[in-house]
């Protein structure tokens, strides 16, 4: 079995839609055991970043707020969106500055995943931050935000209680409950 072999056959691709933070192509194809079919893909103009931000006495700060896709509310980690090619680092920085006002003198990188490979090529890192200092947050005008700050173990709970949906926030605080477990932190 090769793995790196593309079973696919693109056929013809049609741009369907395009605006400054997604792309999304429709391909005619003929699919792995050769039948044709169409396959939609999402391009993402920019990658996902997520923090996940812990204080001294492992507390994490998540971020609340209504998701217009999902018609509801959502608790997450600090994330936002940092350009292609750019540098995720600062990224996560800006995003932790502008959601919680949160300043951290210590970054490290804990996952990169993609976040639905079916449809979307939406690539994504996660930073664990540490030694934060508060300062004022700075959020876009698109975004009306809460902030929490509680015991590592209740965020883990609230994944267990999947009161925490968001994928990029469930795997960043699942990676931290091993990490800590592991001794690692």
């Amino acid at each position: 079995m090769d793995v790196k072999h593309n079973p696919w056959t693109i056929l013809a691709s049609e741009r369907k839609y395009d605006n400054n933070w997604i792309r999304v192509t429709e391909h005619q194809v003929l699919n792995p055991a050769g039948g044709p079919g169409i396959y939609g893909v999402v391009h993402f103009k920019n990658a996902a970043i997520g923090v996940v931000a812990l204080d001294e006495a492992n507390n994490i700060y998540l971020v609340g707020q209504y998701r217009f896709a999902l018609e509801q509310f959502s608790w997450e980690i600090p994330e936002g969106g940092g350009p292609l090619g750019g540098d995720p680092l600062e990224s996560a920085k800006r995003e932790l500055l502008e959601e919680t006002g949160l300043v951290a003198h210590s970054w490290q990188p804990i996952i990169h995943i993609h976040l639905s490979n079916s449809v979307s090529d939406e690539a994504g890192v996660v930073y664990l931050a540490r030694q934060l200092e508060q300062r004022t947050a700075e959020p876009e005008e698109t975004e009306l935000l809460f902030v929490k700050k509680l015991p590592f173990d209740t965020a883990y709970q609230m994944v267990k209680n999947h009161e925490i949906t968001d994928s990029l926030s469930i795997a960043a605080i699942q990676k931290v409950k091993l990490m800590l477990l592991e001794g690692e932190i």
